[in-house]
């Protein structure tokens, strides 16, 4: 058995089942905010697509996927990012969702040896920490505090440190903080890459969730372009249909960029076996054409955010996120004590922030604060942060 499974986690969703196990809940119908699972409808035009694709079942998918899907995801990179040009056929490669995607890429491109470093944010998406495991290197978490807008601080990154660094994950926006990294701090690390030969993979699945339609949050190959390298290099970026299109049970999404790190991540792929299913990829290809429902969406959003951040900011210390759907408050008593309470007086699931997080540089910086993720509908997101408000009126259990 590889040892390293025994250095593996608990996911912080077995985390919450267990810090609630001994409660019984409210007598009130159930809200979750703890889980990112996109509520809106789906687009009947991609379902559409996906029923009347149901023959392809009979033929095996590619590695690589169909042409024109790499075709469409190009293009849709060059229109959303503004890049002179991507080369479908050896800068993109689609994949089962960017979960999926995340985790193999350290398994293709980290070579175990003592002192490989693979760094995050801190809070973080787990998956890169089981993937840097698992890979047999060392995770290295960067703090994102309110004192640095709730980015990674990088300037705590020796130069020892980024020698040692293999591969670097960037979430922007932030899981769960919401915060974007600029263009120029893309660069300023894309610099970094290239001085240590490490490789970047910028986790990029909340891009299209953002509240200005002008300025929309830039991506790694965007910074790379605007220092004029189209090769991209040392830089990869994930892509997902799953918030931009509510999409995620498709399990849909993409790699891009480096053609060089692209090719032997497609060699691992296919040994992995994880093509993506033909009318997945096909349904895939409207969606990636389609703007149209994916600005409807952000409406959802704007409109549930704007109704729920007053109620919430009269009982809470809360501001609202430059991007995604989540809603990242600091809590008057610790987040487990009260997500307990949020469940056991009102029925509201909300995720602890030191679940979310690690110990690093002597500071969990998810103690006290709680993720809220505005998935479901108008409705019940009022509904929730009512309770959230009446809990907090009435006073610690």
């Amino acid at each position: 058995m590889n040892s390293n499974l025994a250095r593996l986690q608990p996911y912080p969703f077995e985390k919450l089942r267990q810090l609630v196990a001994d409660l019984s809940p409210a007598d009130k119908s159930p809200i979750a905010l703890s889980i990112g699972e996109p509520q809106h409808p789906p687009p009947a035009f991609v379902l559409s697509a996906i029923s009347s694709n149901l023959g392809r079942i009979a033929n095996y998918p590619t590695t690589a996927g169909l042409p024109e899907l790499r075709e469409s995801i190009a293009a849709w990179l060059v229109r959303r990012f503004q890049l002179a040009d991507i080369d479908a056929a050896h800068q993109v490669l689609p994949v089962n969702g960017t979960r999926e995607a995340l985790f193999a890429l350290a398994q293709a491109v980290v070579n175990a040896q003592p002192g490989a470093l693979v760094m995050s944010p801190n809070p973080f998406y787990q998956i890169y920490e089981g993937a840097a495991l698992l890979a047999g290197a060392t995770p290295h978490f960067i703090n994102c505090t309110a004192d640095n807008g709730f980015l990674p601080d990088f300037s705590t990154v020796s130069a020892a440190q980024w020698q040692q660094c293999q591969l670097l994950y960037l979430c922007s926006p932030g899981n769960p903080t919401g915060a974007v990294l600029s263009l120029e701090q893309m660069q300023e690390l894309i610099a970094l890459a290239r001085e240590y030969q490490f490789i970047i993979a910028s986790d990029e699945c909340y891009s299209e969730i953002y509240f200005d339609e002008s300025a929309p949050p830039p991506g790694l190959l965007q910074a790379c372009a605007g220092i004029g390298d189209g090769d991209y290099n040392n830089c990869v970026v994930f892509h997902s249909l799953s918030k931009r299109s509510n999409l995620p049970g498709l399990r849909s999404g993409f790699v891009a960029g480096d053609a060089r790190i692209l090719r032997q991540f497609g060699l691992y792929r296919t040994y992995h076996g994880c093509a993506m299913p033909l009318h997945h990829q096909l349904a895939s290809i409207v969606a990636w054409d389609d703007e149209e429902h994916v600005r409807a969406n952000r409406g959802l959003y704007r409109e549930k955010f704007a109704a729920v951040l007053p109620q919430l900011r009269s009982v809470l210390d809360v501001t609202p996120p430059e991007a995604g759907f989540y809603l990242w408050p600091q809590t008057p008593v610790s987040d487990t004590a009260f997500a307990r309470q949020l469940y056991a007086h009102e029925n509201v699931t909300v995720l602890p922030g030191s679940f979310l997080a690690r110990q690093a540089d002597g500071v969990n910086p998810g103690v006290n604060r709680v993720r809220m993720a505005l998935v479901a509908d108008l409705d019940q997101c009022v509904e929730a942060a009512r309770r959230i408000a009446a809990t907090l009126e009435r006073g610690p259990c």
